[in-house]
């Protein structure tokens, strides 16, 4: 029996790597197809190897698990952990991502200028937690109207309506943590803010 080549044993074993990393990080075939614009059944013939690995695909792979090529060929882990954040300005408001892989659970610093503070409600799907870095934060979640001081948090279901800004004259900064419907955060915190009396 002829024996492998090292490069072709290490090629044999990339799909098997990629398989690992996507389960690893909980990340579905259809996500990771989103966010690499790889379809789904080329995703899928990698992992089972019967789709040849080349740089063209493994490139887009290997950023979006934020891992270094060298490790879905087989070499030696090198990466960076550190996150890269670009800030990105929408509607006023300034959001830095804190993580960057696909899939479940998605970290966010946000800063609100002051003027910002007229509510619009809105719901969609998901759970968010967010945590109160700097300013008096208003949060309006269906019925209730809060206010949140540095050091508090507050979890809700974002299929309620929910809005939050600044409460005061001042910018605020918060951290948020977003994830699909029914994923809850494992931090929680006392509700200790104050509901404002109906007038």
């Amino acid at each position: 029996m002829e024996e492998q080549s090292p490069i072709a044993a290490a090629l044999a074993q990339v799909g098997s790597r990629l398989r690992r990393v996507r389960a690893q990080r909980g990340v579905s075939l259809s996500a990771l197809a989103e966010v690499t614009g790889i379809s789904k059944s080329t995703l899928s013939r990698l992992e089972s190897g019967q789709r040849r690995p080349s740089l063209e695909l493994l490139l887009p792979i290997a950023q979006a698990h934020q891992v270094p090529l060298d490790e879905l060929v087989g070499a030696p882990e090198v990466g960076d952990p550190r996150v890269r954040c670009k800030p990105r300005v929408h509607n006023g408001r300034t959001t830095i991502p804190l993580s960057t892989q696909p899939g479940r659970l998605q970290a966010w610093k946000s800063i609100i200028p002051a003027e910002h503070n007229r509510p619009e409600p809105v719901t969609h799907e998901g759970h968010e937690w967010l945590y109160v870095l700097s300013g008096q934060v208003r949060l309006i979640l269906a019925d209730h109207d809060l206010v949140l001081e540095p050091g508090e948090a507050a979890e809700f279901d974002t299929r309620l309506p929910h809005w939050f800004g600044p409460a005061g004259k001042s910018p605020v900064e918060v951290l948020s943590l977003f994830g699909p419907q029914g994923e809850r955060v494992h931090v929680r915190a006392k509700p200790q803010s104050r509901e404002k009396p109906s007038t």
